[in-house]
C-alpha cells in the first residue's frame, strides 16, 4: 500500500503544471496556446518573458524535489512502511511518476510539459554529481547550438552513461536514468523531427558560445 499510495501523491503533484497555474494566476494564460505550445520553462521564456519563467521552473523543479527527496521518507499516518521495498528503489518511483505526472497532467486533460524541470528536480535530492552532469551537458549544449530540446536530450544521456560508469546498471539509479532517457527522447520526439528537417528554433539569447558577427551562421 505505501508503494501505490506515494507513486499516486507522486503522480498528483506532477500533475502540477507551473507553466497552466501562472497563466491562470498572473493573466488567464493558457502556453499551450502559444508558441511551440509546450507547457514548459522553455516556451514560457520564449512567450511570456524571464519572470513567468522564473516561477514555472521553481514550480516544476519543487514538485520534483518533493517527489523524490520528501514523499519516499515520509511517514504516513496510518500507513505501515513496507520495508521489502528499498528507499532508493521508492525514490526513483516516485521520481519517474512525478515526471509522468508532468507529462500527462490528469487536472489538464492529460497534456502538460515534456518533464525535464521535474526530472532536475528529482536530481537536486538524489544525487549532486549527477546534477552537474547535466547542467554541465546541458549549458555546453544549448550554448554551443542554442537547441533546448538537443540540450535536454544529451544531459539525460550524459548523465546515464555517467552513472552506468558510477553505479552497477541494475542500481536504482541508474535504471532510472535509463528509463529517463528513452521518456525524454519520446517527449521530445516533435523536437527530434523538427531538428531533422531544419526547422527547430534556435534559443539565441542562450548561446554564449555564439560565432563573432564576422563569420556567417546557419540555421
Amino acid at each position: 500500500m505505501e508503494l501505490l499510495l506515494k507513486l499516486l501523491i507522486a503522480y498528483l503533484l506532477g500533475s502540477i503544471i507551473g507553466a497552466l497555474w501562472v497563466g491562470r494566476i498572473l493573466g488567464h494564460v493558457d502556453i499551450r496556446e502559444l508558441g511551440s505550445g509546450n507547457a514548459g520553462g522553455t516556451n514560457a521564456l520564449r512567450t511570456q518573458g524571464w519572470f513567468f519563467a522564473l516561477l514555472v521552473v521553481i514550480i516544476d523543479v519543487g514538485k520534483g524535489m518533493l517527489a523524490a527527496g520528501w514523499l519516499p521518507f515520509v511517514n504516513i499516518p496510518g500507513l505501515s512502511v513496507e520495508v521489502l521495498i528499498g528507499r532508493e528503489w521508492l525514490q526513483v518511483t516516485c521520481a519517474a511518476a512525478a515526471v509522468a505526472g508532468h507529462v500527462f497532467p490528469i487536472y489538464h486533460r492529460f497534456k502538460g510539459g515534456k518533464g525535464a524541470a521535474t526530472l532536475v528536480g528529482a536530481l537536486v535530492c538524489m544525487s549532486w554529481q549527477i546534477l552537474v552532469v547535466v547542467l554541465v551537458s546541458w549549458l555546453l549544449v544549448v550554448g554551443s547550438t542554442g537547441l533546448v530540446g538537443l540540450a535536454t536530450i544529451l544531459a539525460v544521456v550524459s548523465a546515464t552513461v555517467y552513472a552506468g560508469f558510477v553505479y552497477q546498471v541494475t542500481s536504482p539509479v541508474f535504471v532510472f536514468l535509463l528509463a529517463m532517457s528513452i521518456f525524454v527522447m519520446f517527449t521530445h520526439r516533435g523536437n527530434i523531427e523538427r531538428m531533422r528537417a531544419g526547422e527547430e528554433h534556435r534559443m539565441r539569447r542562450l548561446m554564449i558560445f555564439r560565432r563573432s558577427p564576422g563569420h556567417s551562421q546557419s540555421d
